[in-house]
């Protein structure tokens, strides 16, 4: 007997097409791996629920990476949150044991599919995540500076009662802590802006100490970045990318530059002439991460 979506549809494929535009994000939150197939569900099954307002056609979940095949573009949030007391370097090194096993895991379905690292600390994990995957680092990219350039934005914003779209300036290097404000791009005169900056650096710590975690505005930035990806948008975005050769860096690190983001990934860096002191700071950075790199074991 024929059922119901026979009688109501001819399918004319034989066979089931290659999507060619699949999104993974790997990570399910703060839920002990005991009850994350449960959360994985609820988080599945209330998003089916809202599929008429996305416009998006199928969700799916699962714990088993056979259900990432041929993503395009693989969003990575998951990873160990630092306990207390705990050094950076020993979070970082039980991240990188998390990323041994979801990166091969991943590429193994998708191998032609674009990373987009969001777990922290982000610029030190997306340099891990290139050397485990092998990928060109055009298709390794993290979050970086894109959240942080929006706070600053929103903030210089409320300050002069203007829309943020309106306030024009870029924050650069590495996410958060040591971010380096571009002074020089700045195109409202006659501001002193410092204080907003350190608000930028301050207010994600202001917002986990409030509800736990960021989350809305990260989810919304990720978004973004990954409409530029999949649309092929071609858009400007201060996401972290291998900077080794720029601004006097030496060493295999991701920092946070302009960059041009399309379906190839990072297709161009966008030029910024930076003063002295900004560069200074961006090399300072550099130094940082590189010094807890060196010392991972992978």
């Amino acid at each position: 007997m024929a059922t119901l979506k026979d009688q109501l549809i001819h399918n004319l494929l034989k066979e089931e097409q290659t999507p060619q535009n699949k999104i993974t994000v790997v990570g399910v939150g703060a839920v002990g791996m005991a009850c994350a197939i449960n959360k994985l569900k609820g988080e599945m099954m209330d998003l089916q629920h809202g599929i008429l307002f996305l416009r998006t056609p199928k969700i799916v979940s699962g714990k088993d990476y056979s259900v990432t095949a041929n993503s395009k573009l693989v969003i990575i949030t998951a990873g160990a949150r630092q306990q207390e007391g705990e050094s950076r370097l020993n979070l970082v090194q039980r991240n990188v044991n998390i990323f041994k096993f979801i990166v091969p895991n991943v590429i193994k379905y998708s191998q032609n599919c674009k990373l987009l690292i969001v777990s922290n600390p982000v610029d030190i994990l997306t340099y891990v995540a290139w050397k485990i995957s092998g990928f060109p680092k055009n298709r390794v990219i993290a979050s970086g500076c894109n959240l942080d350039s929006a706070r600053f934005r929103y903030l210089m914003g409320k300050r002069l009662g203007v829309h943020p779209l309106s306030c024009h300036g870029w924050v650069l290097g590495e996410h958060e802590d040591s971010s380096v404000p571009v002074w020089s791009g700045m195109n409202v005169a006659g501001e002193q802006w410092k204080e907003v900056h350190k608000q930028v650096v301050e207010s994600a710590y202001e917002v986990i100490k409030l509800k736990g975690c960021t989350s809305w505005a990260t989810g919304l930035s990720v978004a973004d970045l990954a409409e530029s990806i999949m649309k092929n948008l071609r858009r400007v975005h201060p996401v972290s990318t291998m900077i080794k050769g720029l601004y006097g860096i030496k060493d295999d690190v991701f920092l946070s530059v302009l960059c041009i983001l399309g379906q190839n990934g990072i297709s161009d860096l966008v030029k910024v002439t930076l003063t002295p002191e900004e560069e200074a700071r961006l090399k300072k950075s550099a130094d940082i991460l590189w010094g807890i790199q060196k010392e991972l074991q992978f």
